[in-house]
């Protein structure tokens, strides 16, 4: 008898810590954003229900470890979800604090660290990137610019590549998986660099894949991005962020690197095997690169890690026109500059018809090409690890879904939850 009132005990015990957990988690983020009947702020209370279950299928087939999905509505929560697992082998639940690889999300961020230095007058636009990275004055352009990766004969630019090109991903640089990828890996990353500035300075010897201007190709641009930042302001990409970013913005996990005190929370990383099932790549403890790996390289084409919280906080700022709780980061005619298009009618391959390239993110330009739920003129990126978020300006509306599985090409889960996010939408 004894032992089943103790059994009982343990497990009444159990019960009620869950729910202290869950009202930690709950207090922690009523602390910085305000939640909301979805009814009051235009949403389907039973619409928005459709939405966890869809995700769970995606986990209950072992296509993805866990999820954790958010909608926010006139800088309110209307709905914050976590499913699954941050470590499926340990059995550990995802959190709403738990800590994603963010990857090219990095490249919103980077990009905001740029315009910074805009608005102070240290830049135009339309400078040439060689009038501060002077290696960039001796670039190339390769007239092979096909996928082949071949190095045809090589001639000079039409003209020189600006910042704006670095923005928008139209220098004619390529990256370590498109074009001439075992030169871009090889100067990327082998042998590994001791700096930014040694990195950047090895691309810049590599032939241009096409004239600054004239095609759009996700790129290494925004890794010259961040090395500019450095340039520009003197310091390190990390230092620069957390003084001018992350600490104004109260984004207390967001990092290249962690330290052992946060290794805990982060989430295990996981790819899909033959069968398309998740198996483990990266673990989400102090075994994993982002905290044992080498701390001098801080790229602003990824690499960062955050939060749920940290990059709502950040994508809000960016809906409210530069600012947040008071703390401006850039003005609003910044970033209305920011979230046009900036690409014409240049193919946006990666994204498809119907959209175009702002300075950092991706913008919806024609909702009908594009078939996405996105209001024209919305602004988003996502990352290698799955993750994805967007803001909806006609909306008044962020998104955001996070999760840690690379490649994702084998799921449809980011576009499900924007497709599952606007019908819950009724006003």
């Amino acid at each position: 008898m004894k032992l089943i009132l103790m059994m009982r005990f343990m497990q009444k015990s159990k019960f009620l810590m869950a729910l202290c957990l869950m009202a930690c988690s709950f207090l922690s983020y009523s602390q910085e954003f305000q939640f909301s009947n979805p009814e009051d702020e235009g949403f389907s209370k039973e619409r928005l229900e459709r939405i966890a279950p869809v995700i769970q299928k995606y986990i209950d087939q072992d296509l993805t470890p866990g999820v954790l999905t958010a909608i926010m509505r006139n800088e309110k929560i209307v709905y914050l979800e976590t499913q699954g697992y941050m470590d499926v082998k340990g059995k550990k639940p995802l959190k709403e604090d738990t800590i994603f690889r963010i990857a090219s999300m990095t490249k919103p961020i980077a990009s905001v660290a740029l315009m910074i230095l805009w608005e102070e007058g240290h830049f135009q636009l339309n400078d040439p990137v060689s009038k501060f990275i002077p290696a960039f004055s001796e670039t190339k352009v390769s007239t092979t610019s096909d996928a082949s990766g071949k190095t045809g004969d090589l001639v000079d630019p039409k003209r020189a590549i600006t910042i704006r090109d670095m923005l928008t991903h139209t220098a004619g640089l390529s990256n370590s998986y498109i074009g001439n990828k075992d030169a871009y890996r090889k100067a990327m990353y082998q042998p590994r660099p001791k700096s930014n500035s040694e990195q950047i300075n090895r691309l810049a010897k590599l032939a241009l894949n096409y004239h600054p201007g004239e095609e759009w190709q996700y790129s290494a641009a925004t890794s010259v991005v961040g090395h500019l930042v450095e340039v520009i302001s003197g310091k390190s990409l990390d230092v620069f962020l957390k003084e001018r970013l992350f600490t104004p913005l109260d984004m207390t996990d967001t990092h290249f690197y962690l330290d052992n005190t946060k290794g805990g929370r982060l989430a295990a990383q996981y790819k899909p095997g033959k069968d398309k099932k998740i198996i483990l790549q990266d673990p989400g403890s102090e075994k994993s690169r982002f905290i044992t790996a080498p701390r001098n390289i801080f790229s602003g084409s990824g690499g960062l890690i955050s939060t749920a919280r940290d990059y709502l906080r950040f994508q809000q700022m960016i809906l409210n026109e530069g600012q947040l709780n008071g703390v401006r980061i850039l003005a609003p005619s910044t970033v209305s500059l920011m979230l046009e298009n900036h690409t014409g009618n240049l193919p946006i391959w990666l994204t498809g018809p119907g959209t175009g390239f702002g300075l950092g993110y991706g913008v919806i330009v024609d909702r009908g090409k594009s078939g996405s739920p996105l209001s024209k003129g919305s602004a988003y990126w996502g990352g290698a690890y799955c993750t994805i978020s967007w803001i909806d300006r006609e909306k008044n509306l962020v998104g955001l879904l996070m999760t840690q599985v690379r490649p994702y090409t084998h799921i449809n889960i980011r576009r499900d939850f924007q497709v599952l996010t606007y019908q819950s939408i009724v006003d």
